[in-house]
């Protein structure tokens, strides 16, 4: 298998930042792991490295960045040189490596590769703020404040005619789910295969008893709709604990009401606890995957989430035909009908109708190891392919 491959391999990452390390750069660590076992040579690059010294999440590899590093305040405001990043990209020298492997959601896919090297790139979105949210970045862009949101559109409408031309030039796409491989199929008009990202289902156990707290792990900006829970649970009588931070906490503790807890960032340990005794998860953005709720399914804990995005291929949802159910799933992505849900969980009881043990079985569809194995066998194949 893979371990008949001895070429140079570059791993390319869109930026790593101290502020935050999310699922691009847990995916991007099992990638790397891969190729740690397998004893191949190889480096990794970026736009970008300002991690914290606490995020050393690769194998103390040099990160080799592009010349935005070295660009005044690039520290916490590298986001402000977006129109560069495509420049930027693609003047990373690839030429010694064989294959190169992208992890994705914004320019990394865009590296200029020769016909004689493989690229694979695992696609966590096709750029978002340039094709679907275009409208919800620039309701919360600087420009707009500043009254030049004209020029911030004129940038975007270049950046979605450099991310569908960089797209030709990848010849193997993988997806994180089927949502973003319609997206894909949709902007930039073609297929992918899909391979779920890695959660580490491993560290959860799940507990026959549990609290009757609501809970809710997310980053709190505008297109997690974190608004949204808020008002359904102002108007309920369950408490609901949000885990997490952003621009957007201010205004949500603003309003919400006295059955409403707000904890800032927490250890593993402390959300592996909350998430193993909480009544439901409940999510009510829409995401390309969501690696949070099927960590909370990880620790047994039925999902009360929107319908649509990448919760379709990890949550199943309750009827009479489903053998291993893991959640309920509302159709609108609304206050009302948020709060009509988990009245209706309440008023039925719905969380003794789930099996703690069977949704963390189901969870490890899911696991580390499972998407190792299928990634690496992706790369064989599409190595012998391209031979």
């Amino acid at each position: 298998m893979l371990s008949n491959y001895k070429g140079n391999v570059a791993i390319i990452h869109d930026w790593f930042s101290g502020e935050f390390k999310g699922g691009a750069e847990k995916v991007l660590k099992e990638i790397e792991q891969i190729f740690v076992e397998n004893k191949s040579y190889y480096e990794i690059y970026c736009l970008v490295n300002h991690l914290n010294k606490k995020h050393k999440f690769n194998q103390g590899k040099i990160i080799n960045t592009s010349f935005i590093q070295n660009l005044p305040f690039s520290k916490k405001h590298f986001h402000k040189y977006l129109p560069l990043f495509p420049l930027a990209i693609e003047q990373l020298d690839l030429r010694e490596f064989d294959l190169i492997i992208s992890s994705s959601h914004a320019v990394a896919k865009g590296v200029i590769t020769s016909p004689d090297q493989l690229h694979i790139s695992y696609i966590h979105s096709p750029m978002r703020y340039a094709w679907d949210q275009m409208h919800v970045y620039l309701e919360s862009s600087s420009y707009m404040k500043a009254k030049i949101n004209i020029l911030l559109r004129m940038i975007l409408q270049d950046l979605r005619k450099w991310d569908y031309l960089s797209s030709v030039r990848i010849d193997k796409l993988v997806s994180n789910s089927n949502f973003t491989a319609k997206r894909i199929k949709k902007y930039w008009g073609r297929n992918s295969s899909v391979i779920h990202p890695p959660v580490d289902t491993k560290k959860f156990s799940p507990r026959k008893s549990r609290g009757d707290f609501y809970l809710s792990v997310s980053r709190l900006v505008p297109n997690k709709r974190i608004d949204l829970l808020v008002k359904a649970f102002n108007q309920l009588d369950f408490p609901l604990i949000i885990v997490g931070s952003g621009p957007e906490k201010k205004k949500l503790m603003k309003i919400s009401k006295n059955n409403i807890s707000f904890l800032n960032y927490q250890n593993d340990l402390s959300i592996k606890n909350l998430m193993e005794t909480c009544r439901a998860f409940v999510y009510t953005g829409i995401e390309d995957f969501g690696i949070a709720p099927v960590e909370a399914m990880a620790a047994g804990a039925p999902i009360i989430a929107f319908k649509k995005g990448g919760i379709l291929d990890t949550v199943k949802c309750i009827n009479s035909e489903t053998k291993i159910a893991t959640g309920i799933l509302f159709d609108e992505q609304n206050d009302k009908v948020i709060r009509d849900c988990i009245n209706y969980f309440e008023d039925k009881k719905l969380w003794l109708e789930f099996s703690n043990e069977d949704i963390n079985l189901w969870a490890q569809n899911f696991s580390i190891d499972i998407f190792k194995k299928k990634f690496a066998n992706f790369i064989f194949k599409s190595i012998e392919d391209f031979k």
